[in-house]
């Protein structure tokens, strides 16, 4: 089996120099707003900056263990499950008189706590904290605002300056690894069916593949299939768990040359290009949307009515215990 894996793409050189951050060691810092907006969070030069002393909750990720008394003393356990994380995240903030760093103050405690707004959708966007090396790879977490914005309350604080120090809350409590991996597959034109003798079925096995997670935990993987296609038989070989998606039963119908279908495992989401949920295709209850555990994983994708443009894409971000 052929081992696929995803080229490194190397981000921007980060615009401000790694500092040294408890915990990680030396990294670049950004926060990311959920309008899109970036927060440095390591320039020394800038009117605000983390505060290196008071940093937490940037290591591995906690844990509930559950046991059962054992007959002969102690306990066997029974199951692990990861808990949320909480960071804290010292902050001092200031400004070149006092009208300056009030803007600075609100700007924010604005770009934080617009986390727990609701959007037009109904939804909550989180915000990122991303942690650039100075080799250019980087992790990402996804945070809510909890408290802390609220400063220090000391003499001579809250004129040109103060520090607050946040609590962020993450419900994955695992770290994101910014460049996706990816395992494309695709048809070739097929040929004659009797020339020079039978050679193209109506199913065709797209691969036999070995996928490799170089992450700490388990990831749940998005897969986007390019028609044209009548069905799509996703399996892990290993455990021979395996989900089926038959476009006849779905508003759709079957995938035409360059439409297109997505299946999101986690959260779970079954959408054509257009937009029409085609949960409801899925073979339920036998259906298992299984997950790619840490090292190499063998997998098949397989496409019934596939022709000459179809094509099965599997994406997904390794996730890690620390930043």
């Amino acid at each position: 089996m052929p081992l696929i894996t995803a080229p490194v793409v190397t981000p921007e050189e980060p615009t401000t120099p790694p500092v040294d951050i408890p915990e990680i060691g030396y990294a670049t810092i950004t926060y990311i707003d959920p309008t899109g907006t970036r927060w440095p969070m390591t320039n020394l030069a800038a009117d605000w900056y983390t505060l290196a002393k008071g940093v937490s909750g940037l290591g591995a990720a906690p844990y509930v263990l559950t046991s059962d008394p054992h007959p002969r003393g102690g306990a066997r356990l029974r199951h692990v499950q990861p808990q949320p994380r909480t960071i804290v995240w010292p902050l001092l903030i200031k400004g070149a008189d006092h009208l300056a760093f009030t803007a600075n103050w609100r700007s924010l405690a604005k770009a934080f706590t617009r986390t727990l707004r609701l959007g037009a959708d109904g939804r909550r966007t989180p915000g990122t904290l991303e942690v650039l090396r100075p080799d250019g790879t980087g992790r990402r977490i996804a945070v809510y605002y909890s408290q802390g914005f609220d400063g220090q309350g000391d003499t001579a604080t809250g004129i040109t300056w103060d520090s607050a120090v946040l609590t962020l809350w993450c419900e994955d409590p695992y770290w994101e690894d910014l460049q996706p991996r990816t395992v494309h597959r695709e048809t070739g034109t097929p040929g004659d069916f009797l020339a020079p003798y039978p050679t193209v079925s109506s199913s065709q096995v797209l691969g036999a593949t070995t996928v490799d997670n170089p992450g700490d935990v388990d990831v749940w993987p998005q897969w986007t299939v390019t028609g044209p296609a009548t069905a799509i038989t996703f399996t892990r070989d290993d455990t021979d768990d395996e989900f089926v998606l038959t476009m006849a039963d779905t508003v759709h119908g079957a995938l035409l040359a360059g439409e297109t279908v997505t299946i999101s495992t986690d959260p779970l989401r079954v959408v054509s290009g257009t937009g029409e949920n085609l949960l409801d295709g899925l073979n339920w209850p036998e259906a298992v949307l299984w997950s790619i555990p840490p090292g190499l994983t063998p997998v098949t994708f397989q496409l019934d009515g596939a022709s000459d443009g179809s094509a099965v894409d599997l994406t997904y971000h390794p996730r890690y215990e620390t930043a």
